[in-house]
């Protein structure tokens, strides 16, 4: 496989080489690469975690009475101000 690297990319791995953490650009790569896969990972889990709050929170709602707008915005109020009071 061949690659293209932009001017700055390739500054900014020979930045890191000068540092003498790492020893060729392959390494650089490797590194990078594996972080990549790690942030795809990290992601993806992010994603199923909130995937599954929302379904947590689709069923608790499906077995609570409904409630009008003031009245949830009030009990939202009253919950930020009862914490900054704990705060305090």
């Amino acid at each position: 496989m061949s690659i293209s690297l932009t001017p700055k990319e390739e500054s900014f791995i020979e930045t890191k080489l000068q540092t003498g953490k790492y020893h060729s650009v392959e390494e650089v790569l490797e590194i990078a690469l594996k972080l990549l896969d790690e942030y795809d990972r990290s992601e993806t889990e992010w994603v199923e975690e909130v995937c599954e709050k929302i379904d947590a929170a689709i069923e608790i709602l499906e077995h609570t009475a409904p409630m009008d707008g003031e009245t949830f915005v009030n009990q939202i109020l009253d919950h930020f101000q009862q914490q900054r009071q704990v705060q305090k």
